[in-house]
């Protein structure tokens, strides 16, 4: 077999960049929003940052679950717009928002109406659980709207219209961030809110995204939902839709409660490393933009061969995606140990705190490696192709069978130090690295799931 020199192949180099700049785009002023929370809340207290960290996990569950809406979008809408099926992708379209529309209201009438009760979960701290309901009663209402722009985002991802997607995750992000700072400091003659400032911000910026997507996907060349799309019931695609987006959802819910209970774990160690966990968790976010945007930009290309039934190329494809997986996660981990100084001296904590984020970012240095590659490969290379179970099984053993328990016993069984429970809700990412590659090799993600 001749050797495979990627840098050579100009098309294909072209096409993942040209997905995974705006995707990644995307995703990092997404992350900036948390971020900026994290920054503005922490320079005027440092348990509104806690708790506005720990608030926001209830919206972290919903975008998991969301996950296998938007995923089953692009694993189905991938391949169906490579095989030029306009006519499945409208039905696809309208079976996502159905479902999407379902998650988004359970979210926010549990957000608006029992905030309290959400935020004990996650804290002991009574300044913490107050802050955080009042964020959740306000934010409550934006997660409504989420699962619909969610959807139409989705879709203008998978069918060459990456860029516009971007354009308005992006303009939304910066008219969050705008609105931030007016609420969060009171600017303009608007009085001083705080969290709740930022929660106001939230809102109005979901808003403004769902209108911009809605009157986008009414232009020429974009697809649009019709009425007959939101009630038209087509049992073959439904079934090829479950298949998908069923192992989406279970491996969503198991990587969204184990990440939220590590959250949780680290908030009822007190209010020092909850501050020290919620800034470690944004520079996370921020450094995952990359391999995240890899992994969606890969679904697409991969999925698009593998629809048209170029099963030899969709492999050539992956293999090369592989190992470009491989170099981002050490770049990663060199990037995380590069701004762990500045991050440190610019964030108003405690020294206690300070003292416990240090250690937290050497620690996740390592774990961004397994991250990386993890999720460019398994969110990317193997859902091109529908292989989605293989995502819940290393959760299941990974997660809640090593990290959660380890964790949870370290905490509060065995009281190991802070750093020490930190670094066990880090071992998953680490321990799927071989059994990913060995997945891998199976290619079982080669397939065309066309009908």
């Amino acid at each position: 077999m001749t050797k495979d020199n990627m840098f050579s192949d100009k098309a294909f180099l072209k096409r993942l960049f040209n997905l995974t700049l705006p995707l990644s785009f995307q995703v990092l002023m997404l992350a900036l929003v948390a971020a900026c929370d994290a920054v503005m809340l922490g320079r005027v207290e440092q348990n509104s940052m806690a708790a506005v960290s720990l608030a926001t996990q209830i919206q972290f569950i919903q975008n998991m679950m969301l996950c296998a809406v938007t995923g089953s979008i692009s694993i189905l809408g991938a391949q169906y717009w490579g095989k030029g099926d306009v006519k499945t992708i409208h039905k696809i379209f309208g079976m996502s928002i159905r479902i999407a529309v379902v998650i988004s209201a359970i979210f926010a009438v549990a957000c608006v109406c029992f905030s309290t009760y959400l935020m004990h979960i996650f804290a002991n701290d009574n300044d913490l659980i107050t802050i955080g309901a009042g964020y959740l009663r306000i934010a409550g209402w934006s997660y409504l709207l989420t699962g619909l722009s969610q959807c139409y985002l989705g879709m203008m991802r998978v069918t060459d219209h990456a860029d516009r997607c971007a354009i308005i995750s992006s303009g939304a992000v910066i008219i969050n961030l705008i609105l931030n700072g007016i609420f969060i400091f009171g600017f303009m003659g608007i009085p001083t809110m705080g969290a709740n400032g930022a929660a106001y911000a939230t809102l109005i910026a979901r808003i403004i995204e769902l209108s911009w997507a809605v009157i986008s996907s009414y232009q020429k060349g974009f697809i649009h939902p019709e009425f007959k799309d939101l009630l038209v019931h087509d049992a073959l695609l439904a079934k090829d839709y479950v298949r998908c987006g069923l192992p989406l959802a279970g491996a969503a819910m198991f990587w969204g409660v184990g990440f939220t209970s590590y959250t949780a774990i680290m908030g009822h160690l007190g209010a020092d490393a909850a501050a020290a966990n919620s800034v470690a968790a944004v520079v996370r976010d921020l450094m995952c933009c990359l391999c995240d945007g890899i992994s969606a930009a890969s679904g697409i290309v991969i999925g698009n061969e593998l629809g048209a039934g170029n099963l030899e190329t969709g492999k050539l494809y992956g293999r090369r995606i592989a190992k470009i997986a491989v170099f981002i996660g050490f770049l990663t981990t060199a990037l995380v140990l590069l701004v762990t100084p500045f991050v440190v001296n610019y964030m108003i904590l405690t020294d206690k705190a300070k003292n416990y984020l240090v250690g937290m970012m050497v620690i996740m240095a390592i774990y961004m490696i397994g991250r990386c590659i993890n999720t460019v490969v398994i969110n990317g290379v193997f859902a091109s192709g529908g292989d989605t179970l293989f995502d819940i099984y290393s959760l299941a053993v990974c997660m809640w069978c090593l990290a959660v328990p380890l964790a949870l016993f370290g905490a509060f069984v065995f009281h190991w130090p802070v750093l020490m429970v930190y670094a066990c809700t880090c071992v998953d990412e680490v321990g799927k690295l071989p059994w990913v590659f060995h997945h891998y090799r199976k290619y079982k993600w080669v397939k065309d799931l066309t009908r």
